[in-house]
């Protein structure tokens, strides 16, 4: 199956699976009146969002590069990735203003928890699934959305599990209080998720650097080519799946132009073969440029 098709399989997935669990929570918060549950109700409907986001980020990312975008479109993976962890974050906030109000004013509810085991056993089954295969898709096709979407779902898998541990612990104790508490709880693990994403893709939309890991690996195999005199000026970064590298290459003064050429397109594939999803330009210079007078290279 093409990449591109696969991406947008597993985001189609993705947004079906939240429809219904959206559904389920919803009803049953409502019937059994569990902050908790409509709490998550809330974190499942901006993980849809998410995911309609992401598809749309999917699709335009990989349309190829126009007069436009001479430079592609996958800036669009990482403003989705961007808007995704502002929506977890939000999401966190309002579960902490409902949940509060709980505890300050009285909780005093009778909860139905029957019905709000089984749906959030199996919102925690099916987002299991689902963000397993976001996360492999991902990891695939080095998509940052795809990734957004899958943390996304990964945050409401143990929000939803302590959920309904929660909802267990009320069934036998009959302690209600322990329901905004465990909202409370599941805020703080939404919050995190969001801020890390929030972070990874502004990193990104600012043209910040790759990781350090990444960087790390392209130095090492730039240092098993004895034939180069050193490099300078490397940068790169990340634009949506794509990895963007730009460096200069210092060979002898009188080696041959056929030669450098060669030996950079076996720089490239090195680094390709490692690293994945990346663009790379190089720039040949000879050791001692600054010392060859400026004449030389007029015609």
């Amino acid at each position: 199956m093409n990449i591109n098709t696969e991406k947008k399989l597993v985001a189609t997935t993705s947004i079906a699976s939240n429809a219904i669990i959206i559904v389920l929570k919803f009803i049953a918060g409502f019937i059994s009146g569990s902050i908790s549950i409509i709490s998550e109700a809330v974190h499942s409907f901006s993980d849809f969002l998410a995911s309609i986001l992401t598809f749309f980020a999917v699709s335009r990312s990989s349309e190829p590069a126009d007069k436009e975008h001479p430079f592609g479109h996958g800036k669009y993976e990482d403003m989705s990735g961007f808007i995704e962890g502002l929506l977890i974050v939000l999401a966190s906030v309002y579960i902490v203003y409902e949940a509060s109000k709980k505890l300050i004013f009285g909780y005093h509810a009778e909860l139905e928890s029957e019905v709000c085991i089984l749906v959030m056993a199996f919102a925690v089954i099916a987002n299991i699934i689902v963000s397993k295969c976001l996360f492999f898709v991902a990891k695939k096709s080095n998509s940052v959305s795809l990734y957004a979407d899958a943390e996304h779902l990964r945050t409401d898998v143990f929000s939803s599990l302590g959920v309904l541990i929660g909802l267990i612990a009320i069934k036998i104790t009959g302690l209600t209080i322990l329901d905004p508490i465990i909202a409370i709880i599941v805020a703080g693990i939404i919050f995190k998720a969001g801020y890390s994403i929030m972070k990874q893709t502004l990193n990104n939309l600012l043209e910040g650097s790759i990781s350090k890991n990444e960087m790390e690996e392209i130095t090492k195999i730039l240092d098993t080519f004895q034939n180069i005199k050193g490099y300078k000026d490397l940068k790169a970064r990340n634009i949506g799946p794509m990895i963007k590298m730009e460096l200069t290459v210092l060979f002898d003064n009188d080696m041959k132009i056929y030669d450098c050429h060669k030996i950079c397109d076996d720089i490239e594939h090195a680094i390709s073969s490692k690293i994945g999803n990346i663009s790379i330009i190089i720039h040949s210079e000879p050791e001692h440029a600054e010392n060859l007078s400026m004449g030389i290279y007029s015609r």
